[in-house]
């Protein structure tokens, strides 16, 4: 009868000598994801007006902004500096100037170049911890979370992306490689290398 409290304080000693971080769960990989600065920098969509080049202004962002009648634009000389021809002359519609007068701050509003945060990541889902020693790949599912009409316009809230990043087991548990010394991914090369998902 004296061993069984024995051996409960031994097991209780055991367990208390792990962390939280030393075994690598779907929820611990989920939480160092979602929580790293990487992940949760919010995309932002430079908008340019005045002259622009013809390559910027029939990029696929333009042409929704001017689907949705917020940019309007007259052919223009092109300077040397944005040849070859065609250029054009992009100004704020009325609609487009309601739009962002609350999204970008006041001062900005005069700027040629509005800087606008348009979405930032949700993480979905890990789909899948590949453990080899003290590496770890970790596959991901995300999307991008509109954070205003612009954002709306340019990212769809339903397409998911898929991305692979590494992770290291340290002294002190397992860690998201932010910048990798090995050919494995960081978190920033995953989510620029992130494939929709089918």
């Amino acid at each position: 009868m004296r061993k069984l409290p024995i051996i409960v304080v031994l097991l209780a000693l055991g367990l208390s000598a792990c962390s939280p971080r030393d075994v690598l769960t779907r929820r611990l990989a989920g939480d160092l994801i979602a929580g790293s600065n990487a992940f949760r920098v919010p995309q932002e969509f430079v908008l340019r007006t005045g002259l622009i080049s013809n390559r910027d202004y029939v990029s696929p962002e333009y042409l929704v902004l001017q689907q949705r009648g917020w940019i309007s634009a007259t052919s223009a000389a092109c300077p040397a500096s944005l040849a070859p021809p065609p250029c054009w002359d992009v100004s704020l519609t009325p609609s487009g100037v309601e739009t962002i007068r609350f999204i970008v701050p006041p001062v900005d509003a005069e700027k040629l170049a509005l800087q606008i945060p348009a979405a930032s990541r949700e993480l979905l889902e890990i789909t899948g911890i590949s453990k080899q020693g003290n590496v770890a790949e970790v596959d991901f599912v995300w999307r991008w979370m509109p954070l205003n009409e612009i954002g709306g316009a340019l990212y769809a809230a339903d397409l998911r992306y898929k991305s692979t990043v590494e992770f290291r087991n340290f002294d002190d548990g397992w860690r998201l490689m932010q910048a990798s010394p090995r050919p494995g991914q960081d978190l920033d090369e995953a989510l620029r290398n992130s494939e929709p998902e089918p």
